[in-house]
């Protein structure tokens, strides 16, 4: 995901075209676009994207991709290189419906010269008859999911675009105990975004306590309580439209969190408690107002309902008290062994989200839409050069007919009984829509514990009871998948690789990339050697 949620006070810094710097930084070797070149100029978010550009546009196009290929296009920050690159673009494609770490967006915005195109794949290819399926999200927690929200895109209150920041801060606690409010990352690492420990500094815009967003668009979060008891969390909202303007107000609200008691000691009669499913605490852009919007089933399939804050109790059950790890990581909660009450974040690492599920090119069909999509672009961009890309893009779709035929009969052949597929991301979506699998899990370990105890059980019962005979790890994911392999090992399981986001040398191109999963899966989930 996205920084779009930031620790303690942080804030991106737009990358601006200081070109004569840029060559003073020594930069690793990535491809430039050259400001002499009679060929149209790209730059892309991603290399799937950039491949895409390539095969449409021939010899006519320069591209390159702002995050190289192995990298993931969720954390990639954006170098000076990268935004040199934009600058002399005639032409930019994101994927964007909150795929790309929002600093990449601020990069591309901020720095693309203002006669140059820019085109957001994802939202624009409805038109080319892609297929938008919601993000569903399966937490698995037996206690509320809470995160935080900028609701709405602010567009006509504040002038907000998608390179805008939602800064959420928080002003104000009281309880027997502090509150915290942090991320825990893929690495074992911690963000800590809201501290009561230390007191909320109003001469400084409380930027020590800040969260910023994107628009339209939510994160999840850790929230921990050192003692049992009544609290309350002052909440104010702003929305800052460029980096360099004034912030403006949102609003303002206090939350009720009932910790390891009874909510109705909470002293709000009648109010609702919130105690399972999906809640943010979400700043309302069309409104102008704070809220709590909740999803009771705790996924993006399920419709949510908004609730005043001061209608609403937060449950933190006696349950949720669990112990702080070993680790410096943690130290900001207490010393190891010292007992406090946590909502777990449920997804590990940022993730900044909104209710789209961004991955279209999953499904075949959906990248034909980005290439005709992209066809149109180039034309209207560089209109000498239609006949090229006419022809261009009628040959690639046929190539992309046959690979979505490949799909259907690769993974068709697979017995229904066995099309369960269990990964680190929840990135296949839409393959399991368009191809007819089972998404059976992801995993989305607890950050209170290494490794929580209870995800590794729930995720060694699915794999025995659905006799799943392996499960699926993105190379570029590795690093975070100790839970995944440690319970394959246990259950005699085998991992077998699958790509969501990003290209490497071994799948260099988005068919290849279709071709490799559709394979690796017939493969692993029929138990034939790949």
């Amino acid at each position: 995901m996205p920084s779009s949620a930031l620790p303690r006070g942080a804030r991106i810094a737009v990358i601006v075209p200081l070109v004569a710097l840029l060559f003073a930084t020594g930069c690793a070797a990535k491809p430039l676009l050259s400001p002499e070149s009679d060929r149209l100029r790209v730059v892309t978010t991603t290399g799937l994207l950039r491949d895409l550009v390539a095969q449409v546009g021939g010899d006519r196009v320069d591209v390159v991709s702002i995050v190289p290929d192995g990298a993931d296009p969720h954390t990639y920050e954006p170098t000076l290189r990268d935004a040199r690159n934009v600058v002399y673009a005639d032409v930019a494609f994101s994927n964007y419906a909150l795929l790309e770490e929002h600093s990449i967006i601020k990069t591309l915005d901020a720095n693309l010269r203002s006669d140059a195109v820019n085109v957001s794949l994802a939202e624009e290819s409805i038109k080319y008859a892609a297929e938008i399926i919601p993000l569903v999200e399966n937490a698995n927690l037996d206690t509320v999911w809470l995160g935080l929200r900028a609701q709405g895109d602010g567009a006509a209150r504040y002038g907000a675009t998608r390179t805008s920041d939602v800064l959420l801060s928080a002003v104000a606690a009281s309880g027997p105990g502090q509150i915290y409010g942090y991320l825990t990352g893929s690495f074992g690492d911690t963000d800590v975004y809201f501290d009561s420990s230390d007191g909320f500094d109003a001469a400084n815009g409380y930027r020590d306590d800040t969260v910023s967003l994107p628009a339209d668009a939510h994160t999840h979060l850790s929230w921990a309580f050192t003692a049992p008891g009544v609290y309350t969390l002052t909440v104010a909202a702003s929305v800052q439209v460029t980096d360099s303007a004034r912030p403006q107000r949102v609003g303002e609200a206090t939350f009720t969190f009932a910790v390891g008691v009874n909510p109705a000691d909470a002293g709000r009669p009648g109010a609702v408690v919130l105690d399972q499913g999906h809640a943010d605490l979400a700043a309302d852009l069309d409104a102008g107002a704070l809220e709590v919007r909740y999803d009771p089933g705790g996924g993006g399939e399920h419709s949510q309902v908004s609730y005043a804050p001061e209608d609403v109790v937060i449950s933190v059950p006696p349950k949720a008290l669990s112990e702080v790890p070993a680790g410096s990581a943690f130290g900001f909660l207490g010393r190891a062994g010292t007992r406090v009450y946590q909502l777990p974040q449920a997804v590990l690492g940022k993730h900044v989200h909104g209710e789209i599920d961004p991955h279209l090119w999953q499904d075949a069909r959906n990248g034909m839409a980005y290439a005709q999509l992209i066809r149109d672009t180039l034309i209207g961009a560089d209109p000498a050069g239609a006949r090229v890309y006419t022809a261009n893009t009628s040959a690639y779709l046929g190539v992309l007919e046959q690979t979505d035929a490949y799909l259907h009969d690769t993974l068709g052949a697979i017995p229904a009984s066995d099309r369960h597929l269990i990964t680190t991301h929840d990135a296949f979506g839409y393959l399991a829509h368009a191809y007819d699998l089972d998404i059976a899990g992801f995993v989305t370990p607890n950050p209170a514990a290494e490794p929580s105890l209870a995800d590794r059980r729930k995720l060694a019962e699915t794999i025995r009871s659905l006799h799943v005979p392996a499960v699926f790890l993105e190379p570029n994911l590795a690093a975070r998948s100790s839970t995944l392999t440690e319970v394959a090992a246990e259950q005699g399981v085998r991992v077998c690789p699958i790509y969501g986001d990003t290209l490497d040398d071994r799948v260099a191109s988005y068919v290849a990339l279709l071709r490799f999963n559709a394979d690796s899966i017939r493969a692993c989930l029929t138990q034939k050697a790949p």
